[in-house]
């Protein structure tokens, strides 16, 4: 795997006369982790979506590379892009195994069959999230948890050099949270990723950006975004930050029931 960069400018997106996402920027140097955080409804998943090519901005650019991700062709840009979505297909009549060897179809010609190097690899991506003794069994019968940790080692066969992720800790316990989540640190790919609990952005992203109302309200490395002003003011609660002492990143404490 190789590490793309990644620009966002200027994107607007909307649906009929209401806007999702206005005037959004971003950047993800190669290499990096980028958090996107802020309440539901701020425009994290539909700014994903542009990202991923579901949902066509109205204005602004999308561009991996360089390139306009909206202007190439699917194939070429599915070897560099992978995306773990919230939506998951649950009634998918096939195996775990074939369920991750799906991620190797951009890399192979048509009715291709497998190669040793695509089982290597999927047997890799297995490992990687703690799902190799799923491998036989019938991926519609997997419970939520497995079947997320499945789709993200889907991606990870993909072998691309830009991952999304929208929620990718939804339904894992805090040990597959942490383990994915640092999977997903050390891989030498460019990351964006949405999530909702502040305290795992804060330790795995290198910088993140805060949405609200479908803008961006702050950008920045997690100890200088993550404030208590900044959380009284976008999610409306009052909250204690302070820098922990044994990983250095910001940790958020919430105050029940404080004004």
């Amino acid at each position: 795997m190789s590490a793309s960069g990644l620009d966002v400018d200027g994107v607007t997106l909307t649906a009929g006369t209401r806007h999702l996402v206005r005037d959004v920027s971003l950047t993800a140097r190669p290499g990096e982790v980028i958090g996107l955080v802020g309440p539901n409804g701020s425009g994290k998943s539909s700014l994903l979506r542009a990202v991923y090519r579901v949902l066509r901005p109205a204005a602004g650019s999308v561009r991996v590379d360089g390139a306009d991700a909206w202007s190439l062709p699917p194939r070429t840009l599915a070897r560099t892009l992978a995306a773990v979505v919230q939506e998951q297909a649950a009634d998918l009549d096939l195996t775990v195994r074939e369920v991750v060897a799906m991620g190797r179809t951009p890399h192979k010609r048509l009715l291709a069959g497998d190669t040793a190097e695509d089982a290597e690899l999927v047997d890799a991506a297995l490992t990687a999230v703690d799902a190799a003794a799923l491998a036989g069994r019938p991926f519609d019968r997997l419970s939520g948890g497995e079947r997320r940790r499945v789709l993200i080692a889907r991606a990870l066969a993909q072998r691309p050099s830009l991952l999304v992720l929208d929620e990718p800790t939804n339904h894992l316990d805090v040990r597959h949270q942490l383990g994915v989540l640092g999977v997903l640190r050390r891989l030498p790919v460019t990351v964006l990723v949405a999530l909702h609990d502040l305290n795992l952005a804060a330790y795995y992203c290198d910088r993140l950006y805060v949405l609200r109302d479908g803008g961006v309200v702050a950008s920045g490395p997690p100890g200088e975004v993550l404030t208590a002003g900044l959380l009284r003011e976008v999610y409306g609660v009052s909250a204690e930050v302070a820098v922990h002492p044994r990983t250095g990143a910001p940790q958020v404490t919430f105050l029940p029931g404080a004004d």
